[in-house]
């Protein structure tokens, strides 16, 4: 922290304020509030003026005495003049309104906030994107936004996850082009989904809090709007190349038609990524694609499609560790780490390394056996992906999305906006189905007489694929492994891998029509309807060695009531364990009214959804059919309002305020594992208020956003899956009428003295923690048994993100077209995870264990080269080093861990956690033509 203290003085220490007769401003989108790079400014009858740089921002210097007609122009904007007049420092801000061609609908679906909009925001544009983000996960580049943490997990492409103001990804909704995409069941979202989305990405908004958004979406830690790049008017190819850390490797191709004939343009990307992954074996393999073209029916008709989608299969490292296992003298050096854990005093835990996956292991290359799946595509009987390894855990997902929207003006004052999409993936994830041999730490394997199950011997373990794929390939008779033995018939496999297959389908639409009343009254209404199909069931994937698989040997296993005679025998692609098949269908109406003047900008939303869930379970025969179960359509409703009032010139202050009755998803409502209707379910209840203040200063050198925000959320309901030893599903706990608060500060800072330098900052203090206890009820599969319980939660800190947050950002602009940038993110006061259903002991108030603060610095240049090349071509050189100083530090955690906890009492040595990716680093070069 010193060192980055040191290094800002010294930048600051030559800051000096701009001299007299200099105009200062910003030439932004009037609807989206992103500034207009590129952007023309002159003073009309002079040769002076000045081009807006990548944040919308210029200066024009040394304007003489007098007064002047500014104008500011941009291809695909309207112009706008106003009047200044000199002597001394003007300021000047221009918000142009779109042309009917390049007004996309895109904005008015996303409900972008702008500068009157009275909520907490930050835009990420395009440009920021490009200097921090390379080609990691989208969420990553909003780590330096407040209340907002992102983690790669563990260091799968596409395993990232985002937390919002103490919320997770399921109660922030995260909006592409306008359209939700969490998921319909559980809102949930997989970011390998959108591989290759960012370099598609013309901008990002976090809105923190409920939002402005007045779509009935799970807005209650904020929303995040991603807006894809729009046809431009500007032909030109660009191309870039990149290469990293773990042999990562991506070529991204990028075109713009320019406009054709006055009406039609279209735009694409094609994305390639492959790398082995800075973790062991956390290799990706990946395509992603963008397309949009935007047509021009009218003056008042415009047409505009967009398609993206990422096929992508990669290696994943899902399995957290106890701390030693990764970094002894780590652990050791925690004051609450019990050293009777470690393997070395006899414990459980022997250190493996940093870089340690648990979901691979070697196999001979003599192994032949075919695999199958299906992307896009049936891959029946293929090969695996290295001849050298196994990876039990791959993910494999194709999930495009296609929305061909509709703008429509009636008149100057009213307009339609409409969007209809789909949006259907194939794919899931794999796994370990059945017996599966395993070693431990010190290579004791359970097949050794007198052997132990894998969960009892020093941790880790590995699966010993050769092992079991000489089982499964000898002939029939007895095998003893993991305390059992087992008996299996000629080519019967007794553990296999598995495919646990979503395949799904969403169709949906979405129709805003806007009315400007007068000049400060705009109102806006439409409908929101979605349906979708999901298909859940596991397959067989690599029989390792057998010719078939029977569940019949182990009474635990799930067999279908259809299945008869060799159906038994589960061959390549055959479903095992379950199949289900779920529906949901939503429709929702909302309102809008907006009420804007020089001064004042308040705002006022209500909507209202219902949303009606059913389940088919195929294993189960109900009168010879799969049993279906439908619930009764369940109603939620959001009321949301706010406003800005500008005390003086670069003063704003903001309130806002919602009630959100938000319904469950489909996984509290329906228990799938048991096939029953989850009884006296109830809609949880969203409270919230925010006030703040954004100040711009010193001639806009400096501004400062401030806020502060109060969210009750009440009436909670948490469904939690009870594992046995082995990790079959045992039983299920619903817990009720849980109630927390969460409550903080934030605030970001821009200080821009001198157009060579630039500080940006980023503080947040939350507060948030469960405020009640709550009944639980336990349900036992196999025997129908059900418990009561009251989970003892009061008090509890609310884990998994960090409450305390600091970001600083450092950023040079020595000569023209170089920028280099240092960011310092600190955390602290971060509760590991826990699971509340393991809260059971009245005597248990102990907090769950507190993550060591941390803190790491990344590093990004950027440089347009200065040649004059033929037919303008361009070339941007960059490079990126994260966590530049290689700290060694924990990024998640989950609390008591039941598989790498030592004596559950909620301290270091109980925790199992994933360590965050060591230094490395990411260069390439991108030509424009």
């Amino acid at each position: 922290m010193n060192r980055i203290v040191i290094i800002l003085t010294i930048l600051i220490l030559p800051l000096a304020l701009f001299a007299q007769g200099t105009v200062t401003g910003t030439v932004t989108d009037a609807s989206t509030g992103d500034g207009l790079a590129g952007a023309n400014v002159v003073v009309e009858g002079t040769s002076m003026g000045a081009a807006a740089d990548e944040d919308g921002y210029f200066v024009i210097e040394n304007v003489p005495d007098g007064t002047y007609t500014l104008t500011s122009s941009v291809i695909g904007y309207h112009t706008e003049s106003m009047t200044i007049t000199m002597p001394g420092a003007s300021m000047v801000d221009f918000a142009l309104e779109a042309t009917a061609l390049e007004l996309s609908a895109l904005e008015v679906f996303a409900s972008r906030a702008t500068r009157n909009t009275p909520v907490a925001y930050t835009d990420i544009s395009r440009e920021d994107i490009e200097l921090r983000l390379a080609s990691r996960d989208i969420p990553m580049v909003l780590n330096t936004t407040p209340s907002v943490y992102a983690t790669q997990q563990g260091g799968g492409a596409g395993d990232a996850r985002i937390n919002v103001r103490g919320f997770n990804q399921r109660n922030v909704a995260i909006m592409i082009n306008g359209v939700p995409t969490n998921d319909m069941e559980n809102g949930w979202l997989y970011w390998s989904n959108w591989d290759g989305l960012s370099d598609a990405t013309s901008s990002i908004q976090m809105q923190r809090g409920l939002s402005a958004v007045n779509l009935a979406t799970p807005s209650v830690g904020g929303t995040m709007n991603i807006i894809s790049n729009p046809a431009s008017f500007t032909r030109g190819v660009t191309f870039k190349q990149e290469m990293g850390s773990g042999s990562f490797l991506k070529s991204t191709l990028s075109f713009n038609s320019g406009l054709i004939a006055d009406k039609f343009a279209i735009n694409g990307t094609l994305v390639r990524k492959t790398g082995d992954g800075l973790i062991d074996k956390t290799w990706t393999d990946a395509w992603a694609f963008y397309f949009g073209a935007s047509y021009a029916i009218s003056d008042a008709d415009r047409l505009e499609l967009y398609a993206i989608g990422a096929p992508q299969r990669h290696g994943q490292n899902l399995y957290k560790q106890n701390i030693a296992v990764y970094d002894t003298e780590f652990a050791k050096d925690l004051d609450d780490y019990d050293k009777d854990a470690l393997y070395e005093n006899e414990g459980e835990f022997e250190e493996v390394d940093r870089d340690f996956n648990q979901n691979w292991a070697s196999v001979s290359s003599s192994y032949k056996g075919k695999q199958y799946w299906e992307m896009y595509s049936v891959r029946d009987g293929v090969e695996r992906f290295d001849s050298k390894f196994l990876s039990e855990r791959e993910n494999f997902f194709h999930k495009p999305q296609v929305n061909l929207n509709w703008y429509h003006t009636f008149s100057e004052a009213l307009r339609l906006a409409t969007t209809i999409y789909f949006s259907g993936g194939k794919g899931g994830g794999t796994g370990a189905y059945g017996e599966i041999v395993t070693v431990d730490a010190v290579g004791k394997s359970d097949t050794d007489p007198g052997g132990h199950k894998y969960y009892y011997g020093p941790s880790p373990w590995v699966r010993d694929w050769d092992a079991t794929i000489a089982i499964n390939s000898s002939p029939a008779g007895e095998f003893y492994f993991q305390r059992s033995t087992w008996t299996k018939e000629d080519g019967q496999s007794l553990g296999i891998l598995r495919n646990s297959v979503n395949q799904q389908w969403t169709i949906g639409a979405i129709s805003k029509a806007t009315y400007e009343v007068n000049d400060n009254m705009k109102v806006i209404g439409g409908l929101d309807w979605r349906t979708a199909e999901i298909d859940h069931f596991r397959q067989v994937r690599d029989l390792l060695g057998g010719d078939y698989y029977d569940p019949r040997y182990d009474e635990d296993n799930a067999i279908s009531d259809f299945w008869s005679g060799d159906d038994f025998k589960r061959k390549l692609g055959d479903k095992i364990a379950y199949h289900f098949t779920n529906t949901v269908d939503w429709i929702g109406a909302f309102g809008q009214a907006e009420y804007t003047t020089d001064k004042l900008a308040v705002y006022g939303t209500a909507g209202i959804s219902r949303i009606k869930y059913s389940f088919k379970d195929h294993f189960i025969n109900d009168g010879g059919d799969p049993l279906s179960l439908e619930a009764d359509a369940i109603s939620g409703y959001q009321v949301k309002g706010g406003g800005l009032y500008k005390l003086a010139d670069g003063i704003d202050v903001f309130a806002n305020f919602g009630l959100i009755s938000k319904v469950p998803t489909l996984d509290g409502l329906i228990d799938d594992i048991n096939s029953e209707i989850i009884a006296d379910h109830s809609n949880e209840e969203i409270l919230s208020f925010e006030a703040g203040a954004n100040l711009s200063l010193m001639n806009r050198m400096l501004t400062v956003n401030l806020n502060i925000y109060n969210t009750n959320w009440n009436n909670r309901v948490i469904t939690a899956t009870e594992y046995d030893e082995g990790g079959r599903d045992d039983g299920r706990f619903v817990l009720r009428d849980l109630d927390a608060i969460h409550r903080g500060i934030e605030a970001e800072i821009a200080f821009q003295p001198m157009d060579l330098f630039r500080l940006n900052g980023a503080l947040s203090i939350g507060n948030w923690e469960q405020v009640s206890d709550t009944p639980a009820l336990y349900k036992h599969y196999e025997t129908n048994e059900t418990v009561d319980f009251m989970g003892y939660t009061d008090g509890l800190k609310i884990g998994d993100a960090p409450q305390t947050q600091l970001a600083i950002g450092a950023s040079v602009f020595p000569i023209d077209g170089l920028q280099a940038q240092a960011v310092y993110k600190y955390y602290d006061n971060y509760y590991a995870d826990y699971n509340i259903s393991t809260r059971l002991d009245e005597d248990d108030n102990t907090q769950s264990w507190k993550i060591p603060s941390y803190g790491i610095v990344d590093l990004h240049i950027s440089y347009w080269l200065p040649l004059e090349l033929a037919n303008s071509v361009r070339i941007n050189v960059f490079a990126h080093i994260f966590n530049a100083l290689d700290e060694t530090y924990i990024q998640d955690a989950l609390d008591n861990s039941e598989y790498n906890g030592w004596d559950q009492d909620h301290d270091a040595d109980d925790a199992e956690v994933f360590f965050g990716l060591p230094r490395f680093f990411n260069v390439g070069a991108t030509v424009t033509f």
